[in-house]
């Protein structure tokens, strides 16, 4: 029984590339259409629930009733039939539709629709262009996507619980207590003329102050997680207390904004208790004065009380629901400003998959700029012919990791076109371009996983024995098979760590290698690839290199030039325009740009200092 309800949603369903829209109610929408049945069953089930419950005061008047006016001797005998019913209501009914109640809304709502939402925000957040990811917190990020699915799920359970109970109940409740006598519907009435005002103040300013401490929260999460990642950094710089007074600034405000919620909470729970204790003093004096007026039978009064005592009973619980869905909606709407963006940099509708054939690479009059007007490339031009290897040269901040950035389209051109084989770049998916793209960049970073897994992230169908031969190639396997991780995990079933951090720069360096390897994709970058290396071992790997770089189009940088002075050819950037080009004898000889760059290195290092006075 439970699993069939735990399989009602499947939640990593996907709606295909369809954002979650900006507005808040067709944000809710997007989600709850795809889980309507279940909420209309949950709707239409809260309808029983309520009625069922308004009934059990009415059974405590009937039998009130009936045992002042039935002689005890012949009251199982005249009145067994609505005796046994009211038992089957209570002992059969009821339980049977609280269990259905609960059944929808743990197994088939809980899990399913709060995960559904995650995943399908997760999906579309990760397809977010790398700037997006640059402009703010992972930490912040991963918690607004988190929370915002179960913000989502109990906003919705308890506005078809809690609200829709009390609307019913208190419906009910009115119509059948004027129907005794109208004067007892009257404290009835007013006590819900003062708790929607009650509402109506409070919650807007719940639901704010939900959102700012929403807020506050996610920059606290995004701050701590920001001091974990770079726990490195703060260690060798001994910035532990500059770290302990960032993050205990946004605990002082988390904590600020979380006191001023709790001073409404606790101002919202006095004035209900006030408002509940007038409805009941009231509701009993009017059903006294009444029944000794002779205006009301005794069982009139005894279902009066029970009804209002459960009102009553049912109010605290409401009210903290409502001030949940709305204090949900505030943590809804603080995940929207992650969640609901469209995507920065989108495929054209009509992309196709790009097809290499050869490795041409045309920069055709591009310009681009960072949105600045100033553009850092303006009008460059720039053709690598296939099979082609060609080396970047300038100073930092010259234009060459931009690039490389356009050429696997992290960014739009501002202008002009970048066509591989002929082919647009804007035009093809951005998934099939990276495919026949490989990067070996100097900041590398591994997954949390396996040795395995991460050089198999190159090529997911690649079998053990290519695994291997892409790390013997690399030259990891010198060390692979001496790794053991914390779980006792040996070899390349070893995890690395966070980004990588159980392996040494080299060793990082020799297995994203390897992963480049092992993808063998026709067009090949190489940001700074060997700066991790040492001499010997990259004396190693130039080899393997060479084998690699064999029948690609393959474009390097590096600040080392002697790294790519076998180059076929090298281009000089400055400011984002190419000042030189040439092989590496031929440069030397025009006695230029990079002609001063080489003289000005000590071990084939380019010496910052130096590269301002060669500029």
């Amino acid at each position: 029984m439970f699993a069939r309800f735990e399989k009602v949603l499947t939640p990593t369903a996907t709606t295909g590339e369809q954002a979650p829209p900006p507005g808040l109610i067709a944000f809710y929408r997007h989600f709850v259409q795809q889980a309507k049945a279940l909420f209309i069953a949950l709707f239409a089930i809260g309808f029983v629930v309520a009625m069922l419950d308004i009934l059990i005061p009415v059974f405590i008047g009937r039998v009130v009733t009936l045992v002042t006016k039935t002689d005890p001797a012949a009251l199982f005998a005249e009145h067994w039939m609505m005796l046994a019913g009211m038992a089957l209501v209570l002992v059969v009914v009821r339980p049977l539709v609280f269990t259905s109640q609960h059944l929808v809304m743990n197994q088939a709502i809980a899990a399913n629709v709060s995960n559904r939402i995650r995943w399908q925000n997760h999906w579309h957040v990760a397809r977010q262009s790398w700037a997006f990811f640059q402009n703010d917190f992972a930490g912040r990020i991963a918690t607004r996507v988190m929370q915002t699915g179960p913000a989502i799920r109990e906003s919705l359970v308890s506005m078809l619980t809690a609200v829709w109970f009390i609307m019913i109940y208190g419906t009910s409740a009115i119509l059948l207590l004027a129907s005794a006598n109208p004067w007892l519907a009257v404290p009835v009435l007013l006590w819900f003329a003062g708790y929607v005002a009650m509402l109506r103040y409070f919650v807007p300013r719940m639901r704010d102050g939900s959102k700012v401490m929403s807020e506050t929260r996610s920059m606290l999460t995004g701050r701590i997680v920001d001091t974990y990642t770079n726990i490195v950094t703060v260690k060798l710089f001994s910035r532990a207390r500059d770290e302990d007074a960032y993050v205990r600034d946004a605990v002082d405000q988390h904590t600020g904004r979380f006191h001023a919620q709790l001073r409404l909470n606790t101002k919202f729970a006095m004035t209900l208790s006030t408002l509940n204790a007038l409805l009941i003093t009231l509701t009993g004096a009017f059903a006294l004065v009444l029944w000794r007026q002779g205006q009301v039978e005794v069982g009139v009064v005894a279902m009066a009380l029970p009804m209002t005592m459960q009102i009553v009973s049912a109010s605290g619980w409401v009210a903290w629901q409502i001030t949940g869905i709305f204090e949900n909606i505030g943590i809804v709407q603080e995940g929207m400003m992650t969640i609901a963006q469209p995507i920065a940099l989108p495929d054209d509708e009509d992309a196709r998959e790009i097809e290499i054939t050869k490795g041409d690479i045309a920069f055709d009059n591009i310009r681009f700029g960072y949105g600045s007007e100033r553009g850092l490339i303006d009008g460059l031009n720039l053709k690598v012919k296939a099979g082609e290897k060609i080396g970047l040269v300038g100073r930092s901040g010259a234009g060459k990791s931009t690039l490389v950035n356009l050429l696997l389209r992290f960014f739009d051109l501002e202008g002009g076109r970048i066509l591989i084989d002929g082919q647009d770049i804007a035009t093809v998916t951005q998934e099939s371009l990276r495919t026949q793209i490989s990067v070996v960049t100097q900041d590398t970073s591994l997954l949390h996983r396996s040795i395995r897994d991460n050089i198999r992230y190159g090529r997911p169908d690649a079998t053990e024995a290519e695994i291997r031969a892409a790390a013997a190639m690399a030259h990891a396997d010198e060390f692979i098979d001496t790794l053991e991780d914390w779980k006792g995990r040996r070899g390349y079933d070893a995890h690395v760590g966070e980004r990588g951090v159980k392996l040494s720069g080299g060793q990082r360096q020799r297995i994203a290698i390897a992963r480049v390897i092992l993808k063998d994709a026709p067009v090949l970058i190489l940001d700074e690839a060997t700066s991790a290396l040492d001499s010997e071992v990259e004396s190693a790997i130039q080899s393997s290199l060479g084998v690699l770089m064999r029948g690609k189009t393959v474009i390097a940088i590096a600040h080392r030039l002697s790294t790519i002075a076998q180059m076929d050819r090298l281009i000089v950037l400055d400011h984002g325009r190419i000042v030189e080009e040439g092989t590496h004898d031929e440069l030397l000889r025009a006695g230029g740009h990079y002609a001063a760059l080489w003289r000005r290195q000590s071990g084939g290092f380019l010496d910052p200092a130096d590269q301002q006075a060669a500029e």
